[in-house]
């Protein structure tokens, strides 16, 4: 099975989870526990880049849509870094583009995050 999670502390309460691979029903179990071990770190802010994913399923939308929920409760945000377009079309017939940001590269979400830092200051 090809797939493989990690996760960078930007600051102290902004993560990167990177997923790579497929996040199906029996990957997206230990993305969820990544994401759960960031929030429970103090996590506010996360991006879920989805650069090297090559295919997610409702499990793993399942698994964001828990994620906002849980960040929105403490002022936060999940936003998601995504360029294929097969992927973004999921968010887009789900309606979820509407629900996350997509950001086309890792370094224009992380940028943004400086820029959510700076309007709640």
């Amino acid at each position: 099975m090809n797939f493989n999670v990690s996760t960078d502390q930007i600051s102290d309460d902004s993560y990167v989870i990177s997923l790579g691979g497929e996040v199906d029903l029996y990957t997206a179990p230990e993305f969820k526990q990544e994401l759960l071990t960031a929030i429970g770190k103090g996590a506010r802010k996360v991006v879920v880049d989805l650069s090297d994913t090559t295919f997610i399923d409702s499990t793993t939308l399942g698994v964001l849509v828990g994620g906002v929920k849980r960040l929105r409760t403490n002022d936060g945000q999940l936003s998601l870094v995504c360029a294929d377009r097969n992927i973004v079309k999921i968010f887009e017939i789900t309606g979820l583009d509407r629900v996350f940001t997509i950001h086309e590269t890792r370094d224009e979400a992380v940028a943004q995050l400086g820029d959510v830092a700076e309007q709640s200051a």
